[in-house]
């Protein structure tokens, strides 16, 4: 897939968009190391080698792309959690979004998972997720609807 040699060095987001139902053990470890334990959830991450590599594996379960800067700041507002606080309450949105930008890990902030909604007007399609991200690779229309 040329989608994956896009994203080198880029932050991304990920969301599970399918169950367990039938899956195979291997796909299901990358989903944990993932952090993608439940439907509905995302991560931000900075597109490594590794990462690429484990979105390879499971992208059948997930969909992702490039998320902006705007998008990250008004997630971690709406769905940002710090332990059992709002991530809004702890921490300036705007500065972790620029640190994430930079180069840092999201988790040295608040917690990693955003636990999210069902998209507002449903999913195209969860049998292929790479159908949901637009050809542009952002993923933040999705993002907003689940917001």
């Amino acid at each position: 897939m040329n989608h994956f040699e896009k994203m080198d060095k880029e932050v991304i987001a990920v969301i599970r968009v399918r169950g367990r139902r039938s899956m195979k053990p291997k796909i299901d470890h990358t989903l944990e190391l993932l952090k993608l334990s439940r439907t509905n959830h995302a991560v931000v991450y900075k597109a490594t080698m590794p990462i690429i590599g484990m979105l390879k594996v499971v992208k059948d379960y997930v969909a992702f792309g490039r998320i902006s800067k705007e998008t990250l700041e008004a997630l971690i507002v709406k769905r940002g959690e710090k332990g059992s606080k709002k991530a809004s309450e702890v921490v300036n949105p705007k500065e972790v979004a620029e640190a994430v930008f930079a180069g840092k890990k999201l988790g040295d902030y608040i917690d990693p998972v955003f636990r999210l909604a069902p998209p507002r007007k449903g999913w195209k399609s969860v049998k292929k997720p790479e159908l949901l991200v637009p050809e542009s690779g952002d993923i933040d229309s999705i993002i907003k609807r689940m917001m």
